[in-house]
């Protein structure tokens, strides 16, 4: 019983974490099987501990269309691939990467959450 209800929970996070729309179901891509192939990176920058780089690895075969980024300080989020930013404050974040990948007309998104901490 246990191991069934494990099995449901981690079912229905996956589904309302990487849920697709009418209409992305309707053009044929598969949401959750698109964040299999999504990979958000971290690192301090060298010079400067509270910059922060972070980058999105995309290896489907669909066209990575948009990565927009919130970082969890209040700061307005910014778009692009590979981006950095810097903390005023040493502290933990949840950063969102809201990851959009397109084939013909259709598009999903799905938005991974990472913690990261600046010394």
């Amino acid at each position: 019983m246990k191991k069934i209800i494990t099995i449901l929970c981690f079912a229905a996070v996956l589904i309302l974490n990487f849920s697709c729309g009418k209409d992305d179901i309707e053009k044929g891509i598969d949401c959750v099987a698109e964040s299999i192939y999504q990979k958000v990176k971290h690192t301090a920058d060298a010079t400067d501990p509270k910059k922060i780089n972070f980058s999105v690895e995309y290896t489907g075969d669909k066209t990575l269309k948009s990565v927009k980024w919130t970082f969890g300080d209040g700061t307005p989020s910014v778009e692009g691939v590979s981006v950095s930013h810097t903390y005023s404050a040493a502290g933990t974040y949840s950063v969102k990467a809201e990851i959009t990948v397109q084939e013909g007309k259709g598009t999903c998104t799905s938005s991974p959450v990472k913690s990261v901490t600046v010394n």
